[in-house]
Formats: structure tokens, sequence, C-alpha cells
């Protein structure tokens, strides 16, 4: 099978050139691995071309079942399958003379949130969705009586990930991973996609799909909160910085294969063992990630790393950076969890305790700040020694900050209870590793910027979780409210934060928790 491509206009034409059926239906196959309930997929061409070969191709995969017979419907216009990802409904609309007819099918209620694969979608044209794979298949006698012509197309939103999917298709092909079964695998709170592959001798490794990060719209500054946040624009990244910590001895996932430009990396799977052991950490592998961390605290490390021919240079998480993120408890904890609206001259008060607070300890020595350092990004790997037995997966909006961050970050957990006393211990045994290494570390200072740094983090958090609810649609993240309201409780307890604390106490209480009373700030 040869594979080209074209541009026509904001759509992109992919060519495929198949020589039998086998080449038809394993094409097929590799597409439906990426389509999802409400998909909908457009078969023209030719009588007997071969839209009933494709559609049997994608009928096979999608329902797990490679000898299903899967025939034409052609007398009974529809027919439905069950399928591990939902019902699909293959049709056939040779036989309709328009749009009106597909209400006496009871169409729309057949394919609500199912996937549906249409032969001769022309006789319905007019009620075509505007989001749909578009598949035209034609006779291509210079090659042979079997040999086809395939054109796919991707409308609407189907256009990009079409794009993707194709992407993917040539990187696991280049690596030798096209035989893999690939299985979706819990993703994070971004919009990173990953999923599971392995070979029929077992080896397993993890695709990353990694887009290129959409600029969103002007906040302040000219600039989106992308770019305020310092997050990372694509997989570069990512890239840079595995390279980076592996080249010290951590243990970070080998790259087998990527395209920076697609956004895409094959790379080695840590398993799915963590910190954290039952829903709870384990006190002892907790102690070797800040081992870890105080092992990577203590080095010179640079500012810019190599990416291929390019440099990577790491950003600095500087105090407008900071008040971006806390700034998201106004906008959204605020009025969607407190149902409040919180005045222009309190959030310019709020603002400027922040400012206030953060300005000397961002004069500190900093460091290589990983960002997302807590259970699930913290793999355990027995098979090696020491600190290697960390793995690290999630390290690309990384910047050059503060030490404390990444401390409060792991101790301070967003997901799961880290007891008060283990989170002491811990701290101690941090601050220990970092005074044997160098004894003019200073403890209290680092103390005070450990309490900011976990107040700033727990606030931005209750942000983004109320975020990720009321926009993105995941609601699964508000049960972790009540810890972070008491992490955060905790936190500005500390004389440091008396002015956030008391700016809580009066415009936003219900962020502390019911306990939380004026004898605290």
């Amino acid at each position: 099978m040869t594979e080209r491509s074209r541009d026509e206009g904001p759509q992109k034409v992919w060519r495929f050139e198949v020589a039998d059926e086998a080449a038809t239906l394993a094409l097929a196959a590799t597409q439906a691995a990426w389509l999802e309930p409400g998909d909908f997929v457009a078969l023209s061409g030719d009588l007997g071309a071969g839209k009933t070969t494709f559609a049997r191709g994608l009928v096979r995969a999608l329902a797990e079942h490679p000898s299903l017979e899967a025939p034409s419907p052609t007398f009974t216009l529809m027919q439905v399958y069950d399928a591990p990802r939902g019902a699909v409904v293959h049709a056939d609309f040779y036989r309709l003379r328009g749009p009106a007819e597909l209400e006496n099918l009871g169409w729309s209620e057949a394919i609500d949130d199912a996937i549906a694969i249409v032969e001769w979608p022309e006789r319905v044209a007019e009620a075509l969705p505007a989001d749909r794979l578009e598949v035209t298949i034609r006779f291509d006698p210079a090659r042979g009586i079997e040999a086809r012509v395939l054109e796919m197309r991707g409308r609407g939103r189907m256009g990009r990930r079409l794009a993707r999917a194709l992407s993917v298709g040539t990187l696991l092909h280049a690596a030798g991973w096209t035989e893999a079964r690939r299985e979706f695998v819990q993703g994070d709170a971004s919009v990173r996609l990953y999923e599971r592959l392995t070979r029929p001798d077992g080896t397993t490794a993890i695709l990353m799909v990694s887009p290129p990060r959409p600029e969103g719209p002007v906040i302040r500054f000219g600039k989106p909160y992308a770019a305020i946040a310092k997050l990372s624009p694509d997989i570069r990244a990512f890239l840079a910085m595995a390279e980076g910590l592996r080249a010290l001895g951590y243990s970070t996932p080998k790259v087998f294969a990527r395209s920076v430009d697609d956004g895409l990396a094959l790379i080695e799977d840590l398993g799915a063992e963590t910190v954290a052991e039952a829903g709870a950490p384990n006190p002892a592998r907790y102690a070797e990630a800040v081992a870890l961390i105080a092992d990577l605290h203590g080095r010179a490390l640079p500012d810019a790393l190599p990416v291929g021919s390019e440099t990577y240079r790491l950003p600095a998480y500087d105090v407008e950076a900071m008040l971006i993120e806390v700034e998201l408890v106004v906008d959204w904890y605020a009025s969607s969890i407190a149902r409040m609206a919180v005045p222009s001259g309190a959030r310019m008060q709020f603002l400027a305790a922040w400012r206030e607070i953060l300005a000397p300890i961002l004069e500190e020595p900093t460091t290589w700040t990983l960002r997302d350092f807590h259970s699930p990004n913290l793999h355990w790997l027995p098979g090696r020694t020491g600190i290697a037995r960390i793995g690290l997966i999630d390290f690309q909006d990384a910047v050059i900050g503060p030490p404390a961050y990444d401390l409060a970050s792991l101790l301070q957990d967003a997901r799961i209870d880290v007891p008060d006393d283990l989170e002491m211990r811990l701290m101690a045994f941090y601050v220990r590793l970092r005074k044997t290494a160098s004894p003019a570390f200073a403890a209290e200072r680092f103390a005070a910027s450990y309490a900011a740094m976990a107040a700033q983090r727990t606030t931005k958090i209750l942000g983004i979780f109320a975020r990720l609810d009321k926009r993105d649609g995941k609601p699964q993240y508000l049960r972790h409210l009540p810890r972070i309201e008491r992490y955060l409780a905790k936190n500005l307890a500390h004389p440091l934060l008396r002015p956030v604390a008391l700016w809580y106490q009066t415009h936003l209480p219900r962020a502390l928790g019911p306990n939380f009373g004026p004898q605290d700030a």
C-alpha cells in the first residue's frame, strides 16, 4: 500500500493505493483504531468498487471480531453491531430517495452515541453531519483488476483527527510497531493522550500524543494564559527534559520514535506501579522521591537543553506566571464552587498580597522545577537501584523556579491524602539531605518558601479543578477539593502568608474548609 497526500482547500486529502481486498480490509482496520462514538464515516465510490469491503474492515476491527461476516445492508438498509466502544451502525442508502426517508428508518435514534458507517451517503447529502470522515474508493485498472485507489478527507473537526491518526500510523510503521494492540490508558488533566501498545511477544510501549497547544485568547501583556503561565507549547519540552534528566542518571522514558511536528512520541512503558499504593503514600517510596528531588536541587543545572538540532530553553517561573495561576481561584473556583463573584477591588488586593509574598522567594536560588512532581507521575521501578527506582514521566512544563515547589507538590499531593506527620518527616529528611550536601543550606528560609509554594500550588489547583468541571466537563476532579482546601488552610497558618489568609477569610472563606476560623489567621 502506498500513501500520498495533497492539500485541497482547508481539508487535506490522503490518497492510498491498495493492491487487493486484503489491503483494503487492513487499511480500514487501522482507521477503526481512532474512531469514537458519535463519529460518521461516509463511503462513496462506483458500484462494486469496495465500499462494503472497507465497511466490513471497520466493523470487524471495531467489534474485535476478525471473522465477522458484516454483509452489505443493501436490503435491510441498516445493521447494528455491538462493539466494545459502543454500537456500530452500518447503513446503505442506495435505495433512499432523499433525507426525508431517514425519519422512517429511525436514523437519528439509531446513531445516537454510535459510530455510523454509511455507503452511498450522497443520497442524503443535505442531511450529512458537518464533522465526518469521507472515504472515496475507485477502480485502478492500470495496476490490476483488484487494485483500488482510496481517498480520505476529514470534514470539520474530523480533519485534525484524521491527520493525527495517519501521522500515528506512519510513526508506528517506521518504528516497527504496526502489529501492536493499542489500548487507551488514563491520561492526565491536560490535552495529552496516551495509548499502551502491546506487541504479540508481550513487549509494551506508550504512544504519547501531545499536539501543539492552542494559543487561546489574549489575557494580558498581549499574551494568552499558557504563555504567561509558562506552559510548554509543544512536545519539544518533553523530549529535551527527558534526555536532560536521563543524562543526570534519573529514570525517564526512553524515546523509541518521535515526530516533533505532529506532537507524537513512542516511549518506554514504565509500568503502572507508582510511589502510592492502594490510594495512600508508600513512605519508603516517597522517601526515595524526596531523595531524588534533593539530589536534583543540589546540582548546578543549565537553563537550556538540546532537542535534536535545536535548543530548548527552560522559561523562568516568574511572578507573573505564579499570579496568573493563583488568579484561577477567583476566575473559576469562586464562581462555580463558592457561587460568588469577587469584586475587582478585592481581586487586585489578592494579587498585590501574593506579589509581595512571592517577590523575595523568587530572589532565592532557583533550580529545575518539574512542576508535576506527585504520585501519579512518579513510577516505582523495583528492578533499578537508588533514586533510579523513581520513574519520571511528566516534566514537559518544567521551568526554572523555587526548589520548594516540587517538594510541596509531592508532600501535599492533590489526589491522595498525605498525613501531616509523614509530610513533616519527609520534609525534615529533605532538609537533612540538603544540609549534608551543603552546610550553608538555610532551612528556615526554605520552610517559609515551602509554605508559600504549597499555598500557591493549592490555590492554583482549586481553580484548575473547578475549571476542569465547569469548562471541560470533568466533574471527577471535584472529589479532591476538600483535601486541597485542608492543605490550603494549613499552609496559610504560616506567618509569612497572613495577608493572603486574611484575604481568604474576608472574601473567599469557602476555600478554607469548614474548620478555618479567625483564630487560625
